[in-house]
């Protein structure tokens, strides 16, 4: 169920939190992994463990921010992991600021790393997939991206850009038996979410109908379903794993 023997993922992002999970998790599920992003250290030591599993699995040391030598990169990875079926946009980066403080620098270098790599990206592995009529596009967006939230206009600017831009990955790539989804993650806990004072956690977790915040493996385990041959019918999809936090937007 939810196999992906033979399928190669590309997860960004993938040196900790919600990233390193879904890299585990298309890892546990037969996918050869390529752990992409700055922090070189951390990721050889999770790709070391996955192979001592058993697992296929390279650490692929990425700058989502040098966009215009995304392409070169690509073309030069080694070829057992150039064959990318399975493309998760993970990584993310935040610069909060109220607008009346909000430079054009921190405005642009969001963007730039979650938003603008994910066209480069995309735009450079979707020619395989084509090909090969197969492939499955995820991007993990924020319901900050479909809510709002102040102080982070940038952030949530390039989180609802994602969903835009997989909307129309969804119309152009259908037919080529590649879906393109979005999961739409909420309050996880993560070494981030884990050094919040406890009154702004209690805040928080009292708009989360459910009362709590998700873990990783919750909306690996949203990302693993969407990247399966099950989900060949679901394209274009925001699917939030936020407790209900987002209903209605």
């Amino acid at each position: 169920m939810l196999r992906l023997d033979g399928r190669t993922a590309l997860v960004t992002g993938a040196s900790q939190g919600i990233g390193e999970e879904i890299a585990r998790t298309l890892s546990g599920q037969g996918a050869r992994v390529v752990l992409a992003a700055r922090g070189i250290e951390r990721l050889e030591r999770i790709a070391g463990e996955l192979r001592a599993a058993g697992h296929e699995a390279l650490a692929w040391a990425l700058d989502l921010s040098r966009v215009e030598e995304i392409g070169a990169r690509i073309k030069a990875l080694p070829p057992e992991f150039a064959q990318i079926d399975v493309l998760v946009h993970n990584a993310g980066i935040t610069r909060d600021n109220l607008l009346a403080r909000l430079t054009l620098e921190q405005w642009e270098e969001v963007l730039r790393v979650n938003l603008t790599a994910a066209y480069a990206l995309t735009r450079e592995v979707a020619r395989g997939m084509i090909r090969r009529r197969w492939g499955r596009i995820v991007a993990v967006s924020s319901v900050v991206g479909l809510m709002g939230n102040a102080g982070q206009a940038n952030y949530a600017a390039a989180k609802a850009g994602l969903v835009g831009f997989v909307k129309s990955l969804a119309r152009e790539l259908a037919s080529r038996a590649i879906t393109a989804n979005v999961v739409a993650p909420g309050f996880i806990e993560t070494d981030m979410t884990a050094v919040l004072p406890e009154d702004t956690r209690k805040t928080y977790q009292a708009a989360i109908p459910a009362g709590r915040f998700a873990s990783p493996e919750e909306v690996a385990a949203a990302v693993r379903f969407l990247a399966s041959t099950e989900a060949a019918y679901i394209s274009g999809a925001v699917i939030p794993v936020d407790g209900g936090l987002g209903m209605g937007h």
